[in-house]
């Protein structure tokens, strides 16, 4: 890889800047592509409206005049004869270096609102130069402080021009010549400054196919990769023990419980290392099944890890366990980072000595210190809130465990099968017996007395209620419901009767996990909070969520918030409130299946943030978009397959060099 420090104009100070948007060398500086573009075309002012944004261009027809105002402010003004010979005032704010090449004669373009009344365009730019005939599209790229969109375009095309022939193509020639694909350097210079809306389209196609491809390849590599381990636990215990167990539980397993459970016993009784997925709805009953898989890998003789992104539902997992398992004379701790070093250590020995039979923690069990005697089963939970190298330093602590992970978030079952690829998924659909199902009702802001009256006569029956809100406090850009201002108004309506808390993201880990535990006493009657207990502890007393601005959120989180209640025989409720997009929310009222939902929340939104972090590579794509592009994802999933099953000396080269990068970058996330 060619460092960025080669391109010319690049110094310590730039390239630092550069790392901070995840830059690290040409190959990823040239695909840092844009986010927009701006049709640029020149303005007729005779047709224009007064405070209208209007490009011209034309001479500078006047010396500019610099007015100093208040403070260290200034105004320049200046008059231009346009290219279509209209004289025309320019007034610019706080530009005054820009005097000295506003010479009369000088030709410029000018951005800004058109306040037609005066004759006078109030710039937020003047270039020098003209527009070239025709449209400009002008590529927008995200920054940072120190680095605006400008600055990257040029050091993009000068990279270009520095390199534009050594960057790496990822797409094999047969499909290069299959699909009349542009050479890539062609394809980065017309993505970068399009000369032309219909090239521009050709070239992104080209590159998104390449990322794509890429993604598919390192999808079905590992699939590859993980059908050829044989060297897993092949286990055996006895099944008479682990059927005692299922039917001593106080309820019988749902079909989809058992279909799954069979699954995974079938993996751990296997020569194969498992890597699977277990996607289930909110209180579809994936926790009972991880219990029962950690027994059986106990029974076996070996230790079970239970990962979970936060103390609080780390210790009630570990409560939910310990009961479940109380007969059984399993040795089970509960790890996480408040525990003293003492208490850390303590565990830390036992652990490596094997006096530990189930461990259930936070990251603190991948910890360097953290040593397993003979590790034979890893279960992460609620999997797409750890990054790709903490599910992995786990897996890697014992000698090939199998690996089951567990997501709460429910994926188009199309998507699912291509972006989970690499792993076998198992799937709970059905809910347990004696769940009810969540009521949901769409509010609007004027209803708001009815949605009092109703979250009153649940506070009488002795039950809690979530309210969600969006955002912490005013913002200036964004007319919405805060957490403070629904504070004020719980407390005003229900204060001198019932206890209200708060919780959201910028509460230190401490101070949210001391409020939850206060409602979790039922101290706590009222929670009002952001989205941080989309993932979060099982209340069952709590049976009603009122979620204000319902408009902001996606359907697949709006979801996950109603799966916070109903979490027992209690009847519960969900109240959307929103004066707008009520079309969309509908689909809410009418249904409680999260992949019905997630399907509706992928047409409207795309993939979002649904997927999570991925084992074989982020989903957070540069140029592609798995809906929009779905059927590119599906044709580089074929095309992969094949590219990795091809002899061609020309592809066996090209994907050495692909299995190369992705064991490169593990290697560095790992250091």
């Amino acid at each position: 890889m060619i460092t960025l420090d080669k391109v010319k104009g690049v110094g310590p100070r730039t390239k630092m800047l550069f790392n901070k948007l995840g830059i690290e060398n040409v190959d990823d500086l040239v695909s840092h592509y844009p986010f927009r573009y701006e049709r640029i075309t020149r303005s007729n002012l005779q047709e224009a409206n007064e405070m209208d944004k209007v490009i011209i261009d034309g001479k500078i027809d006047s010396a500019p005049i610099l007015v100093r105002l208040k403070g260290n402010l200034n105004k320049m003004n200046v008059r231009v004869v346009t290219s279509d010979g209209k004289v025309v005032g320019v007034s610019i704010f706080n530009r005054a270096f820009l005097k000295s090449s506003l010479t009369v004669g000088a030709n410029v373009t000018v951005f800004g609102k058109f306040e037609k009344s005066k004759n006078i365009i109030l710039a937020s730019e003047i270039r020098l130069g003209l527009l070239p005939k025709g449209e400009k599209i002008e590529s927008v790229y995200h920054g940072t402080a120190g680095l605006a969109s400008k600055n990257i375009a040029g050091f993009i095309n000068t990279a270009l021009m520095q390199y534009g022939n050594e960057v790496t193509d990822y797409i094999p020639k047969t499909y290069i010549d299959k699909y009349n694909f542009l050479n890539k350097k062609t394809a980065l210079n017309i993505v970068h400054n399009p000369p032309a809306m219909d090239k521009l389209k050709e070239a992104s196609i080209r590159l998104k196919y390449e990322e794509l491809f890429l993604f598919m390849t390192k999808i079905n590599y590992l699939k590859i990769k993980n059908q050829n381990i044989e060297n897993g636990i092949e286990r055996k215990y006895n099944e008479k023990d682990l059927n005692n167990l299922i039917d001593s539980l106080p309820f019988k397993l749902t079909k989809d419980q058992s279909k799954v459970l069979a699954e995974i016993l079938s993996d751990m009784k296997s020569k194969k290392r498992m890597n699977r997925l277990l996607q289930g709805d909110v209180g579809s009953g994936k926790t009972v099944i991880s219990v029962i898989a950690l027994y059986a890998n106990y029974l076996s003789g070996f230790q079970g890890a239970l990962m979970v992104p936060t103390e609080i539902l780390a210790t009630q997992h570990f409560e939910n366990v310990k009961k479940t398992l109380e007969n059984y004379n399993l040795k089970i701790e509960l790890l996480v980072g408040s525990l003293s070093k003492k208490e850390k250590d303590t565990i830390h020995k036992k652990l490596k000595e094997g006096e530990i039979d189930i461990i259930i923690g936070t990251h603190a069990l991948i910890q360097e210190d953290t040593i397993y005697k003979n590790l034979g089963l890893v279960i992460t939970d609620e999997q797409h809130r750890f990054g790709v190298m903490q599910r992995t330093i786990l897996k890697e602590k014992g000698d090939m465990p199998d690996v089951l992970y567990m997501s709460a978030t429910p994926i188009p079952r199309t998507y699912a099968m291509t972006i989970y690829g690499d792993m076998d998924i198992s799937t709970i659909e059905t809910l347990p017996s004696g769940r009810k199902p969540i009521t949901t009702y769409l509010k609007s802001n004027k209803e708001i007395k009815d949605v009092l009256h109703m979250m009153y006569d649940e506070l009488k029956e002795k039950h809690q209620i979530y309210v969600i809100a969006p955002l912490i406090e005013e913002s200036e850009s964004l007319d919405l419901t805060t957490v403070n201002e629904l504070k004020d108004k719980m407390e005003s309506a229900f204060g001198s009767k019932y206890n209200i808390g708060v919780v959201h993201g910028k509460l230190s880990n401490k101070d949210k996990d001391k409020i939850m535990e206060e409602f979790i006493k039922n101290n706590i009657q009222i929670l009002i909070s952001t989205t941080v207990i989309e993932v979060g502890v099982d209340v069952p007393n709590t049976t009603m969520i009122v979620i204000f601005d319902a408009n902001r959120f996606g359907l697949s989180t709006l979801h996950q918030l109603r799966g916070r209640v109903g979490r027992s025989n209690l009847e519960s409720k969900c109240i959307l409130i929103s004066d707008s997009d009520t079309d969309r929310l509908k689909i809410m009222t009418k249904t409680n299946d999260g992949f019905e939902i997630s399907e509706e929340d992928f047409k409207l939104r795309g993939h979002g943030d649904l997927f999570g972090t991925r084992q074989s590579g982020d989903m957070s794509f540069k140029i592609a978009n798995v809906k929009e592009d779905y059927k590119i994802l599906l044709q580089t999933k074929k095309d992969s397959m094949k590219f990795l099953e091809s002899t061609k000396e020309e592809d066996i080269k090209l994907r050495y060099e692909i299995i190369s990068s992705i064991n490169d970058a593990w290697n560095k996330r790992k250091k």
